[in-house]
């Protein structure tokens, strides 16, 4: 099987190229490297092309895939330029789109737990969606384009609503990465965790090697549709620093601040029937094994110089 993964350096994308490789499929990634790192792909030995998913039909030349893992975006949802959102996000999503209807590819895309906004919680594929920044709602007109172009165009395109994911490669995200990796690097530098008050917060944290085994999940599907990619369960920020502390070996205290946002998601957790019914995908990692896998892989002080 040949692949395709757009932002394939990036946290996600690299994750799931290097199993790709690993299952021996072909795979091709592109990327732009302005989130991405070219450290993020050592050991892969796929093929490499640099540049703007814009110009897909392009880089690509006469490869023509069987899947597209589309990851490739601007995922920081603290730039708020709609223009800017959408130029990458869902004009490149029809790019995207249009080569894999071209090559006769069945397409797997990034969505985001994002389009649920402050919806009801467990969060259901079935409700409205209530995107409420640039990043959302882009997510959301993919999500759109995708069903159009599975109705006019006879594309198969799987979109997965990721929740809050975390796992090796991410540190390359630096504000943007997962609030585990934020507090680890904070207690990796003597600091004590800071969260709001007062941690009770929940969030459904998956681990990333749980997201790339619903990819490979995703590809079987032969319809469209989208997909919630979580755990089912949502754990509060104090309890991902005592789980922290035991895996690290530390003992911190949280240090509580006022929020300064005037929204803030509190809870935030996925509905799986769905997903465990239907793309046969079920989380294998809790937070305490995923924590264990991620810092037997990284070891966190040898970032503690190199991220701001």
């Amino acid at each position: 099987m040949k692949a395709l993964v757009t932002g394939g350096a990036g946290f996600i994308g690299s994750n799931l190229a290097a199993r790709l490789w690993r299952d021996q499929w072909k795979v091709v990634v592109v990327d732009n490297f302005l989130s991405g790192t070219r450290a993020n792909l050592d050991g892969f030995q796929g093929k490499v092309i640099e540049g703007d998913i814009r110009n897909l039909p392009a880089l690509l030349g006469g490869f023509c895939p069987d899947v597209i893992f589309h990851q490739a975006a601007i995922t920081d949802t603290t730039v708020l330029a709609e223009q800017e959102q959408f130029g990458v996000n869902v004009q490149g999503s029809r790019i995207v789109f249009d080569v894999a209807v071209s090559s006769r590819a069945r397409v797997v895309y990034a969505s985001s737990a994002g389009v649920y906004g402050d919806g009801t919680v467990p969060m259901s594929e079935s409700q409205g969606p209530r995107p409420l920044n640039a990043y959302a709602r882009s997510k959301v007109a993919v999500e759109r384009m995708a069903a159009e172009y599975a109705r006019d165009k006879g594309l198969v395109a799987v979109g997965l609503r990721y929740f809050n994911v975390y796992g090796p490669h991410e540190h390359a995200k630096k504000a943007a990465a997962s609030m585990i990796w934020q507090l680890a690097l904070q207690m990796a530098r003597g600091q004590r965790p800071r969260v709001f008050k007062w941690g009770e917060q929940v969030r459904d944290q998956v681990y990333v090697d749980d997201v790339v085994a619903a990819n490979l999940c995703a590809v079987e599907m032969r319809e469209s549709d989208v997909y919630n990619v979580g755990t089912g369960h949502a754990v509060s920020f104090n309890e991902i620093i005592s789980e922290l502390n035991k895996t690290l070996g530390r003992a911190y205290e949280p240090d509580y601040f006022d929020n300064p946002y005037g929204f803030y998601q509190n809870n935030t957790r996925a509905e799986m029937t769905k997903t465990h019914d239907q793309l046969g995908f079920r989380a294998k990692f809790d937070l305490a094994a995923g924590l264990q896998d991620y810092f037997a892989r990284i070891n966190v002080r040898d970032y503690v110089t190199r991220d701001p």
